[in-house]
């Protein structure tokens, strides 16, 4: 069972850590941009997870008005000297502090992963809530269930916990949610020195969602 609070004490203490080490790879930043492209330019986007601000939210910022929400406090002033000028926010997935309808896109990479299980459709609910109908997100997961803890992650000291759903966990939480999935990818990357897979989801909210 993941902890909350855990995975942000965490994050908090391994900031520095993290952000010298988490590059993602060309097919994923590629899966970014893609993404964007067909949203369009001069939208509203929110990062869900921002963390450090890159590679995804300073991305954003380029052609959209832009917002970032993490609930570590570190992470948020990495991404404050990172990405100035684009506000950041710190909040719990699952009770996103901002308004409904706020947004025209939504970003999630590698945050979901962080989610206790039980509570992954309320997060994915949450992305629904705050989409203005015909919205659009991207959003990573693992390819298969899995959970886990690691007592020193990165060898910085910290604990780390995951609740990986899986992809088809995944796509039952979007469409119960109102969403239709327009585009699925692969990708691979290595990070701390494991292999990591993800499957990334484009979908679109239901434009008839209230």
């Amino acid at each position: 069972m993941v902890e909350k609070d855990a995975v942000r004490r965490g994050y908090d203490e391994l900031a520095e850590t993290y952000a010298e080490q988490r590059h993602d790879g060309s097919r994923q930043t590629g899966i970014l941009a893609e993404f964007l492209e067909s949203v369009g330019e001069s939208v509203r986007v929110l990062d869900v997870g921002c963390g450090q601000g890159t590679p995804v939210l300073d991305r954003l910022a380029e052609s959209a008005t832009a917002m970032g929400v993490d609930f570590s406090r570190s992470q948020l002033e990495l991404a404050a000297e990172n990405v100035p000028g684009v506000p950041v926010l710190q909040g719990d997935m699952t009770r996103l502090p901002v308004r409904d309808d706020a947004f025209d896109a939504l970003t999630a990479f590698h945050s979901l992963i962080h989610v206790p299980r039980g509570e992954h459709q309320a997060v994915v609910d949450e992305f629904a809530r705050v989409l203005r109908p015909g919205g659009r997100l991207l959003v990573s997961e693992g390819p298969n269930e899995w959970s886990g803890s690691n007592p020193d992650w990165l060898d910085a000291g910290a604990e780390m916990q995951w609740h990986i759903a899986g992809a088809e966990a995944t796509r039952d939480h979007l469409r119960s949610a109102g969403f239709e999935i327009t585009d699925e990818w692969g990708a691979s990357n290595q990070f701390a020195e494991e292999d990591e897979q993800w499957v990334f989801f484009a979908a679109r909210l239901d434009s008839s969602a209230d």
